[in-house]
């Protein structure tokens, strides 16, 4: 199984380094000098990671056979991808793979179903699952303690407690609006 373990961002230097958007929870020895990785789009790859170093907080990688500042650059968003044991579990109870994620029921506490994962979203802050209602459309939760309260991988589904307003219906979100708007229109018998 493939993993998405990084992004390489712009070029740091002139002597081909790059800055890296980490995306995995172990870059240590995903990312580490040696490592062997797939590249979407496939054409710049495989890549051998020369040196990696943290500078200012961030991830600085070196490849083998980019040696300079246009090399980098022509890196830049580059997706970097690790062949991972489907079988292999994160070392952190509650961490977990997209892939284990992906496809997974997503109701409520009380039970009610609200959709299916699609999609997990890596944002700087946070993750998301993309969720695709019964309907077809879709809704974003936030990947948060706070909010996503149960992974039962076993059970196959993700147990939210949403917020108000989180996975609420468009359509009565637009009818409230509509009442409110109606309210504040005058009668035109009144007027006449």
């Amino acid at each position: 199984m493939q993993l998405v373990v990084a992004r390489i961002g712009r070029a740091h230097g002139i002597k081909g380094e790059v800055t890296v958007e980490v995306r995995t929870d172990e870059p240590e020895s995903r990312l580490a000098p040696g490592a062997v990785l797939a590249t979407d789009p496939a054409s710049v790859g495989p890549l051998t990671i020369a040196t990696g170093r943290v500078h200012s907080g961030r991830l600085l990688l070196r490849f083998e056979g980019v040696g300079d500042r246009t090399g980098a650059e022509a890196l830049r968003n580059t997706l970097l991808i690790a062949d991972v044991d489907p079988e292999e579990m994160p070392e952190d109870e509650d961490e977990y793979y997209d892939h284990q994620l992906i496809d997974l029921d997503v109701v409520t506490a009380d039970g009610t179903e609200v959709g299916r994962i699609t999609e997990i979203s890596h944002l700087p802050s946070q993750d998301l699952f993309i969720v695709e209602r019964p309907d077809g459309s879709e809704v974003l939760i936030p990947f948060v303690e706070e909010i996503v309260s149960e992974i039962d991988l076993e059970e196959q589904r993700a147990v939210i407690t949403p917020p108000p307003g989180l996975i609420d219906d468009r359509a009565e979100i637009a009818s409230a609006r509509d009442e409110a708007a109606e309210a504040s229109t005058p009668d035109k018998d009144e007027d006449a």
